[in-house]
């Protein structure tokens, strides 16, 4: 064969692998265009998407609240986003969510797929209860996870004792401050999660306990990951969690805190006496006994750790922040701290301890804790929903299967809804004579099928620790620090920025 031919051969060659690779760029393209126009009739309008990558790129991540609340101002209280080729819906404003959560809660009560937690068991029946799907197993749990904190305690410390307790734990620690700068981040952590603990594990752990301060800061970087853009573009692109680099930069702090807690169980395993339930892992495993012959399966050991790990995880991180939410506020807002540590002498005093019976009387006390919450805006967005069948909202089509985002924060701050709405005005739940009111808007715990699982809990970890706190100490600005801010930072939940503060004894 001539050299001439060689050379022809190798450029035919060249030239049908370049026409082949214009060909599926070509038809790559045209896929691309046909799935990004996919719709369907009175689906939820919104902004163009780019070719591949969708709306996806267009979100801050480090504020998707607020850049979801300003696409709602073009598009309305109901637009769609697409991420990737996967078709978003997204909730804002009072009456939409009313209708969503509320009038139509079952329609919308399902979870979309998270195929990169499939790397920890999250998959089948085998989901806990946050990301579980809506069916039998997520029913059983909820309702098993429900009586139990309900219940858990009867002839033993009730959960108010437990709550008042760590508050008293951290009372101390406060005090043993003197009065001088501190960082309040994790000693509060530590208080909340203490509560959850004693009830999951049986047990509280000291705050100079290295491992399990480890352990919170761990949990802390674990939201921050799950939160970003790289967890969100490996729950759209699946194929992608075959990369295990790429998931161990989301996942690498759970693989610690999932070894903690089996550790935990296996104890529990061994120590296991069914006339002697000590704690919700005892209430499970002896579920787990109970069901033997009559389960489907969903009461087991995956499930056990999952639905653990959801406990901890739902009964620390949110009421830590609004605590932290708190103090800052009452910091920044010396008038309302004022009326707050007047209402308390008043109504409880300074010696006795405070109790949940106490909040009935304690109207303005009760309204700085809901507005903290509302002005904290400490979950912005729920978590996704999925339309369990096919529905409408506010006229707009939603096809079964489709991701819900509900942005919580555009109702906190809807302008129809809130005098001040981007201003901590503890008035916003008080009405004209001086009585706790709460407002409708109100949904710092979600509503409908979703609603917070924890959220009984949360409302006397609030009331007890913040009273409790306020009672015995005055929140102050140090002298030497510049007026904090009240810009959040976004990691699932909306946290303060890192400050000190200063928690002087009242005399």
């Amino acid at each position: 064969m001539s050299l001439l031919s060689v050379s022809q051969l190798f450029f035919s060659g060249l030239t049908n692998v370049f026409l082949l690779g214009i060909l599926f760029i070509i038809s790559l393209l045209l896929l691309d265009f046909i799935q990004r126009r996919k719709k369907w009739p009175r689906f939820p309008p919104g902004p163009p998407s780019m070719p591949f990558v969708g709306n996806i790129l267009q979100i801050d991540f480090n504020k998707p609240h607020i850049e979801l609340s300003k696409l709602s101002l073009k598009y309305g209280g109901v637009y769609s986003l697409k991420f990737f080729w996967k078709n978003i819906v997204v909730l804002n404003g009072f009456e939409v969510m009313k209708e969503a959560l509320l009038k139509k809660s079952e329609d919308i009560a399902d979870r979309p797929p998270f195929p990169i937690y499939e790397k920890f068991g999250y998959d089948g029946n085998n989901k806990g209860v946050v990301l579980a799907r809506y069916g039998t197993s997520w029913k059983e749990h909820r309702r098993f996870s429900l009586t139990t904190l309900r219940n858990f305690g009867m002839g033993k410390k009730s959960l108010e004792e437990r709550v008042t307790e760590e508050a008293g734990f951290l009372s101390s620690r406060f005090q043993s401050e003197q009065g001088l700068p501190f960082d309040p981040r994790f000693i509060i952590n530590n208080a909340v999660s203490n509560v959850i603990c004693s009830i999951a594990f049986g047990d509280r752990f000291d705050y100079n306990d290295s491992k399990f301060q480890q352990l919170l800061q761990l949990f802390e970087k674990a939201l921050k990951a799950e939160s970003g853009i790289l967890a969100q573009t490996l729950n759209e692109i699946p194929i992608l969690t075959n990369i295990p680099w790429l998931v161990n930069k989301v996942l690498e702090h759970e693989y610690y805190i999932f070894a903690f807690m089996k550790e935990i169980i296996s104890e529990h395993k061994k120590s296991f006496d069914p006339n002697n339930i000590r704690d919700f892992i005892d209430a499970y495993l002896l579920e787990m006994e109970n069901m033997k012959e009559n389960n489907d399966g969903t009461f087991n050991e995956t499930n056990l750790l999952l639905t653990t790990y959801d406990l901890f995880g739902a009964g620390t991180e949110t009421t830590s922040t609004t605590l932290r939410w708190g103090f800052l506020f009452m910091m920044l807002y010396p008038e309302v701290q004022l009326k707050v540590h007047t209402e308390i002498d008043k109504i409880i005093g300074r010696e006795k301890t405070p109790t949940m019976a106490d909040i009935l009387e304690m109207p303005y006390t009760n309204a700085v804790i809901h507005e903290i919450q509302r002005c904290g805006d400490i979950v912005p967005m729920a978590l996704p929903h999925m339309a369990y069948r096919d529905t409408e909202i506010q006229g707009y089509f939603i096809p079964k299967g489709t991701t819900i985002i509900t942005n919580l924060s555009s109702v906190m701050k809807d302008e129809t809804k809130w005098k001040k709405p981007y201003q901590f005005y503890p008035e916003h739940f008080l009405d004209e004579t001086g009585k706790f009111f709460k407002n409708e808007a109100f949904m710092a715990f979600s509503a409908g099928r979703r609603v917070c699982l924890g959220e009984k809990l949360a409302r006397m970890e609030l009331f007890l620790f913040f009273t409790m706190l306020m009672q015995r100490f005055r929140f102050e600005i140090p002298n030497d620090q510049p007026r904090p801010t009240e810009d959040g930072v976004y990691a699932f939940t909306l946290s303060p920025q890192p400050y000190k503060m200063c928690a002087v004894a009242r005399k």
